[in-house]
């Protein structure tokens, strides 16, 4: 099988990067959000995106058109039955993610695999949602989508060897650098990096240092681009602390408690970048 055709579920941040990579690679694509209103919002920031690269001289207006003319805008599950690969970019919530699963499990054509993009949640459990684990995989982008080159595959316990394949030749095709994960709670990308935050907000904490001093001792000293503190507010505080309470839930083990003022953080609201405050105040 080999892909031509793709849905893309979740208009947000993470999904409508992946619909644009995924339509710069020559794939014909589909927006799909729950309101028109979400879909083109995600149309905007693809055009927004592309509109700046041809801006910067690295693709020009005829480029951008073409990758334009890729996509098409869905609010409808049901369009998903033409598709070879759908890639759900949706909330983080294990009860989102299976019922999604479930109804794509009965629309999809039988051929088609199923990824999900999760930062976290077991891929095994999503796939256990239909009656073809064996296409379901992982495929965990990083933000930003355009930019960052890696793929976390991660297999799921009966992800079969031919559906891993296809979907690290079409991440190689995406000209991004597939890693295979087995499928284990934060995958090697959230459970290295989110103690790592989670130890710096704790730090943070109990006044051993300051949150700019935090930033900086590891932008310095560690040659981190951004340091843990900014780098929890650009990801979001919800998802941090929910990330951390998975760690903390599939491996039983209290080193990844999540630091007690990060969940208080989250109670005020104060959720970083995207509602203006979090450790940081944005204008």
């Amino acid at each position: 099988m080999s892909i031509k055709n793709v849905m893309v579920i979740g208009a947000g941040q993470m999904g409508s990067g992946i619909a644009q990579v995924c339509a710069q690679a020559g794939f014909q694509v589909k927006l799909n959000d729950l309101k028109e209103d979400f879909v083109q919002r995600g149309m905007g920031v693809i055009n927004k995106n592309l509109s700046r690269s041809v801006e910067k001289g690295r693709m020009t207006e005829e480029d951008k058109e073409k990758v334009l003319s890729n996509l098409t805008q869905s609010t409808d599950l049901q369009d998903a039955s033409d598709v070879d690969l759908v890639i759900e970019a949706a909330v983080e919530n294990m009860e989102v993610k299976t019922n999604i699963f479930k109804q794509l499990d009965e629309i999809a054509p039988q051929h088609a695999i199923l990824a999900t993009n999760t930062s976290s949640l077991p891929i095994t459990e999503v796939a256990a949602a239909t009656n073809r684990p064996q296409k379901v995989i992982g495929m965990h982008f990083m933000n930003p989508v355009p930019v960052m080159k890696l793929v976390e595959i991660i297999r799921g316990l009966a992800t079969s060897d031919e559906v891993y394949q296809e979907i690290e030749d079409m991440t190689k095709t995406l000209n991004k650098v597939g890693v295979e994960v087995e499928d284990f709670p934060g995958f090697v990308s959230n459970r290295v990096l989110m103690p790592m935050i989670n130890e710096a907000i704790y730090t943070l904490y109990e006044g051993v240092a300051t949150k700019e001093a935090i930033d900086e001792v590891m932008k310095l000293g560690m040659n981190h681009p951004m340091g843990p503190i900014t780098l929890a507010d650009f990801i979001g505080l919800d998802t941090c602390l929910y990330i951390m309470e998975t760690l903390h839930e599939g491996f039983g083990d209290d080193k990844y408690r999540p630091c007690p003022l990060l969940r208080k953080y989250v109670k005020a609201g104060w959720l970083g970048k995207k509602t203006g405050r979090g450790f940081y105040t944005y204008e």
